[in-house]
């Protein structure tokens, strides 16, 4: 969207043989108050504009929606809503999102893309991450071919002693880091969805800047943790 354009102008556009108390009207079904509909994009929150875009892709009806990452820079009101939306929205719906709690309370089936194909995944997601930990285990076990049973006669050694209790240590390590981070990337992630922020383009290119730059080191830090919890599992179960 336009920064300088207002919700009213957009809604001036979609609605071009409507009345201004009926287009005024929609807004306000929107969530939109009238002291925001003339507001412009730019001074909007975060949540505000993700809900006036989700909005103007209802007005079309479409049986099918594609959402990717839909909950990030929403407040907790919005993401509220948007959960209560997509439970009641009859047609399919596509969601790609780091977002649980979202997925939890959303999806009712779930895809795995492995191994270059994509296939329904039968379980939910405490199922998922034990997936990934038994999947590691079989690659330790046998590289190059991680078959899904590994056989006792590749299992390695058992582990010397004194040797998980460091990698242990690591793997506390792992999880304190991923916390920092997650705590970083949630604040940066409620800047966003702070109007001031949007009143100000050399502030904002700047959030903007920080948040990819957090996303990529909490992804990493969720990397590291994965490696060493496979890493522990591994040499505990020996």
């Amino acid at each position: 969207m336009d920064p300088e354009d207002t919700p009213l102008s957009i809604i001036r556009r979609a609605m071009p043989e409507a009345s201004e108390a009926q287009r005024r009207s929609r807004l306000a079904q929107f969530g939109m108050t009238v002291q925001k509909v003339e507001t412009t994009v730019a001074n909007l929150s975060g949540g505000e504009r993700a809900r006036l875009l989700l909005n103007m892709v209802a007005m079309e009806r479409p049986h099918l929606l594609i959402l990717d990452e839909p909950t990030n820079h929403l407040d907790i009101d919005s993401r509220r809503a948007l959960t209560e939306a997509l439970n009641d929205y009859s047609g399919a719906v596509i969601l790609i999102t780091h977002d649980r709690s979202l997925m939890e309370m959303v999806a009712d089936r779930l895809w795995l893309v492995t191994d270059g194909s994509v296939k329904a995944f039968d379980g939910d997601m405490d199922d998922y991450a034990k997936f990934v930990l038994d999947r590691a285990r079989a690659a330790n076990r046998n590289p190059g071919k991680a078959p899904p049973v590994p056989s006792p006669a590749l299992a390695p050694p058992p582990p010397p002693p004194g040797a998980v209790a460091p990698l242990k240590r690591k793997l506390e390590a792992a999880e304190e880091a991923l916390a920092r981070e997650t705590k970083l990337f949630a604040e940066i992630d409620a800047s966003l969805a702070e109007p001031a922020v949007y009143g100000d383009l050399v502030k904002l290119i700047e959030v903007k800047k920080r948040h990819a730059r957090m996303l990529e080191r909490l992804a990493e830090a969720e990397a590291k943790w994965m490696a060493a919890a496979e890493v522990y599992e591994a040499a505990r179960s020996g």
